[in-house]
């Protein structure tokens, strides 16, 4: 596994957690303390509520900045990258024409008409 396919694993992961946790936030306000009704510890559902909210910010900009650099292929991958650098010969390709001057066919001579 090389390390664009790690980053898309993380940022794919990233993408699932994120909307799990938007799906958390409460629409009124009330947030996690909504969910089982009114909540008999206001300062604790307010401190869930809070950390929720960074957890989320935090993986947004994860997201984001994974998103940026798998966008812009920053990463190296194994195929733009030869196996052996050291060992690449670039060979001639033989099956070009050589285009030096004196290798061109010149065009044939059109013959003048004569005239009547």
């Amino acid at each position: 596994m090389n390390i664009t396919s790690f980053v898309q694993l993380l940022w794919s992961a990233s993408a699932v957690a994120l909307i799990a946790l938007v799906l958390l936030h409460s629409p009124k306000g009330d947030g996690i303390g909504g969910i089982g009704g009114q909540a008999q510890l206001f300062t604790s559902a307010k401190t869930a509520e809070t950390t929720l909210n960074r957890v989320t910010w935090t993986l947004f900009v994860a997201f984001v900045m994974m998103t940026i650099v798998l966008s812009a292929n920053w990463l190296p991958t194994a195929a733009t990258a030869p196996a052996n650098p050291a060992n690449v010969s670039p060979l001639p390709d033989t099956n070009l024409p050589d285009l030096a001057p004196e290798n061109i066919p010149s065009a044939p001579a059109v013959p003048e008409e004569a005239p009547n």
